[in-house]
């Protein structure tokens, strides 16, 4: 016999707002723990180092989240020019230090021969896996293994700001993008090394910043909660709480809606593909949304039929 699943059946996204020298996985156990939710994750962890949005699927919510790990990006960073590091930020050792004798203008025209679609290098640093193992886990004891260039775009990049060997922008770009890499690649442009230190997600996709809630925000509002409540919470206890998540169909918003009629929905809830007037003018292998009576049943593919297949399923 399974064993029940502890926790609420609570399904959402919250958009937090990780704080400095925090991990993105204790950002979510701390928010799990706060909606007492049966299920969490996150869309694509933030450094310690960083700070900004970091979407949180509670529930049903995290058999979407992928579309969101898949989604453009926008930072806040500062680079510091003049000092390489380990770990192109500011907690890892410096290995090079060089005098910045460069003019703002050839800084602004390095910054922006990035723009566009290029192959970058991960950090040995970032938590991609090799053999695995997050790289970091290499990194740390001093081994160095081979990686693979990524295609990345930056879609746009904004100087706001150059002082004191400082550069402040703004940095629009794809999944899989790693800003030390950039400012590191930067610095190496110029000749004089850089560094990340300071780092901010201001936006993922196109969510909306002003819904980002702090984890201050959140404890204090749990702790209210706590402390109002004598007796076994349900869910009426955590309305204040629940009021603060996005819709779990959030993270999928960009791609084409499909509406079925009740039977269809039925069938298509089960596993099954169905037919639909609307999956004849989309190309095979696209994903849709899938909705009846303006309920999410889902995310779904059109077959080799022209038939829209399921592909997640949200459970009721």
């Amino acid at each position: 016999m399974a064993r029940k699943r502890k926790g609420r059946g609570i399904d959402g996204m919250l958009l937090l707002d990780q704080p400095l020298g925090l991990s993105s996985n204790d950002a979510l156990q701390k928010v799990k723990r706060c909606f007492n939710a049966a299920k969490a994750g996150h869309t694509g962890a933030l450094d310690p180092l960083a700070t900004g949005m970091l979407p949180i699927c509670l529930g049903e919510a995290t058999k979407f989240s992928q579309f969101l790990l898949d989604a453009d990006k926008t930072y806040s960073v500062t680079a510091t020019l003049g000092v390489r590091t380990t770990t192109s930020d500011a907690d890892g050792e410096v290995v090079e230090s060089k005098p910045v004798e460069v003019t703002n203008g050839q800084i602004e025209e390095a910054c922006l021969s990035f723009v566009g679609t290029s192959d970058q290098v991960p950090s040995m640093f970032s938590a991609l896996k090799y053999q695995g193992k997050p790289l970091y886990s290499y990194a740390r004891q001093g081994i160095e293994v081979p990686r693979e260039a990524r295609k990345i775009t930056i879609y746009s990049l904004q100087i706001e700001k150059i002082e004191d060997n400082k550069v402040d922008m703004i940095v629009h770009c794809s999944k899989g993008t790693y800003i030390r890499s950039l400012v590191d690649d930067i610095g190496q442009l110029l000749g004089c090394g850089a560094f990340v230190s300071r780092l901010h997600r201001s936006n993922v996709a196109d969510y909306p910043a002003d819904k980002v809630i702090t984890l201050d925000e959140l404890l204090a509002i749990r702790q209210s909660i706590d402390d109002n409540e004598l007796d076994i919470m349900d869910d009426s206890s955590f309305v204040a709480l629940d009021a603060l998540l996005l819709a779990m169909d959030s993270p999928v918003k960009a791609l084409p809606e499909v509406e079925l009629e009740a039977e269809r929905a039925s069938y298509f809830c089960n596993g099954n593909p169905v037919n639909a007037k609307q999956a004849v003018s989309f190309p095979l292998d696209s994903q849709v949304r899938v909705y009846s009576n303006d309920l999410f049943l889902g995310v779904g593919f059109i077959d080799d039929n022209q038939q829209i297949a399921p592909k997640r399923l949200v459970v009721r």
